[in-house]
């Protein structure tokens, strides 16, 4: 079974939570009056009326967007609430954390760095931070291989471990692979401080935010801003995958200065923002940079899978198609935030926005169709279809799932399908299941919410042993023959592998709940054995590659389990965050 991961199965929630569906849906446009524009057939108003539906069918209190093209701001609007219990509607002016957007502006001023000599981006970053906590095992990392995500380092939030022994090592010889890292970003921003002689949010803002003209915008995320910060959401319970139908509460204050996600702006600014990269770099007075170095930063170095099938990397920004135009685009998740930008660099239009709530995913599609209804053409019949939104308990391939899966207490999960609907029955409890990702499922019964359903199919290799006759129909996908849950490993019919499994005895030890929280990043994890491997619960199987020390899935992350006390193990470290272990019953 592939693994699934916490951001991987996090889903969106659902209307009813807040109250959005039974509200009167108002937009707050700084072009316009404060009410939905009442003629339907205009780019704007298709735009509100796909807007308002987003927001109900994804559990969304409220958004903010900023659309531009290549002479300046096209349009500044807000949606939903800032209080939805009090009934407070989104403004504009509000800040949002932009999250992961941060990057580009880092390239930006990694790039100025290289055009003043200062900086050589195929040097060896160790040359200019010889202090760094990293171990460069398998080749020299340099700023190239950091901008672009392919420096073979984890993906950890923190540069600085809590152990001054640690040193973040590398999986595989830079610039073969792409492996989204937090801490390479973080590691720029030491960089630029110790380049350009003043901090990351100094030097964001002086090279990057005034010359733009962001006068809104702030490059580190403190307590000081919160009065001007729109009221954000996280989901209630952080112990099990976000539901569709999940309950929302409000999050306290965050402060956050890593340069990997630090900058927090609005509509406005981010729209002005999108202007200059749709012209290169080029401003009103002189470039932010030149356009060779724009073209550096735009380029798609790397296939970047993460982003989408057709997706690249360039610096500090994914780099796609959309419609047959190349585009530059990224999203951002914040503790309580998710926003996204698209910037189509051959129509010259560009849209941001953000979320006021972090339940797994990003306003991807609102971007996308806010900018394909930029270039549309007038049409009296009409305007390009919105995006579809997926309801979560139609799965269409649920015939896929149905069977009777046995574990090896000869225990069964019955799966069974009405129509598009998927239901599990143990025990004689019946529950209905939501998708969470492919061939992952999560229920909100209480009995079983805090485990993922996860399926998985026949490897490809069998499955050409098992070929239809040629006059048989072809399957679209290999068969689903076993289930994963908690602990648990079930299968069907169809599943002819090996039934036993025996793990090493001190596995035993590592198994349990772990909780921890770092910098407003909350974190969890379940440790269980399945088929005698050590695996997350709701994710990846670990491999050994130390005493108690193992890499999920053969990615750079890592993780330690430390002071095994009772036949326990109390603390694991997972990239660069220590969590307890957590006794729940």
């Amino acid at each position: 079974m592939g693994p699934i991961t916490r951001r991987g199965f996090l889903t969106a929630g659902s209307a009813g939570v807040l109250g959005l569906a039974a509200s009167r849906f108002t937009v707050v446009d700084l072009n316009a009056a404060p009410s939905v524009n009442k003629n339907r057939n205009t780019p704007d108003s298709v735009l509100d009326a796909f807007i308002a539906n987003y927001l109900r069918l994804m559990n969304a209190p409220g958004i903010t967007l900023g659309t531009a093209n290549e002479n300046g701001t096209v349009r500044v609007a807000a949606y939903g609430y800032d209080d939805p219990e009090c009934k407070q509607r989104i403004d504009p002016s509000q800040l949002f954390h932009i999250g992961s957007i941060t990057k580009s502006f880092v390239a930006l001023v990694i790039l100025q760095l290289h055009e003043e000599g200062k900086i050589d981006l195929q040097k060896p970053v160790l040359e200019y931070l010889p202090w760094l906590p990293i171990e460069c095992t398998y080749g020299a990392i340099n700023a190239h291989h950091l901008l672009t995500h392919t420096s073979g380092l984890p993906d950890a939030l923190v540069l600085f471990p809590t152990d001054r022994t640690t040193r973040w090592q590398q999986a595989w010889k830079p610039g073969e692979k792409f492996y989204y890292s937090n801490v390479a970003f973080d590691i720029l921003g030491h960089l630029i401080e110790a380049l350009d002689g003043r901090t990351w949010p100094s030097a964001a803002k002086a090279r990057v935010l005034d010359r733009v003209g962001m006068p809104s915008t702030v490059a580190v995320i403190t307590s000081d801003i919160a009065a001007r910060t729109a009221h954000s959401y996280v989901p209630l319970y952080e112990d099990r995958p976000y539901p569709r139908m999940g309950k929302l509460a409000r999050a306290g204050i965050f402060q956050f200065d890593d340069a990997a996600g630090s900058i927090a702006s609005t509509g406005k600014d981010m729209s002005v923002y999108a202007q200059m990269l749709l012209n290169h770099g080029k401003l009103a007075n002189g470039r932010i940079i030149s356009e060779d170095s724009f073209a550096l930063m735009s380029k798609p170095h790397i296939k970047a899978d993460e982003f989408g099938p057709t997706a690249s990397y360039g610096y500090g920004i994914a780099v796609d198609t959309m419609d047959g135009h190349p585009v530059l685009r990224h999203t951002g998740g914040m503790p309580s935030f998710a926003s996204a930008i698209l910037i189509d660099l051959e129509a010259k239009h560009a849209a941001f926005a953000s979320i006021n709530a972090m339940q797994g995913f990003r306003p991807t599609q609102v971007v996308q169709y806010a900018v394909q209804l930029m270039s549309a053409v007038p049409n009296p019949k009409g305007y390009l279809a919105p995006p579809v939104i997926e309801d979560p308990l139609d799965v269409k391939n649920a015939a896929d799932f149905t069977g009777t899966y046995t574990g090896d207490d000869g225990k069964t999960v019955e799966i069974t399908a009405e129509k598009q609907a998927l239901f599990a029955t143990i025990d004689g409890h019946k529950m209905q299941l939501e998708s969470a990702g492919p061939d992952a499922f999560i229920t909100e019964d209480p009995l079983y919410a805090r485990s993922a359903f996860a399926f998985g199919r026949m490897p490809q290799d069998q499955k050409k042993e098992d070929a239809p006759k040629p006059s048989e129909p072809k399957p679209a996908s290999p068969p689903v023959i076993e289930l994963a849950l908690g602990s648990h490993w079930y299968r069907n019919s169809r599943y002819t592998g090996p039934t036993e499994f025996k793990a090493p005895d001190h596995y035993r030890a590592l198994t349990g709940y772990y909780l921890g929280n770092l910098d407003g990043f909350p974190s969890d994890v379940t440790i269980v054995i399945r088929k005698g491997e050590l695996c997350m619960e709701n994710g990846g199987k670990l491999v050994p590659i130390g005493e108690n020390e193992f890499m999920v899935d053969g990615a750079p992350d890592r993780l330690e389990f430390l002071y095994v006390v009772g036949g326990k193990a109390r603390l694991m470290k997972m990239a660069g965050i220590d969590l307890w272990r957590f006794e729940r019953t």
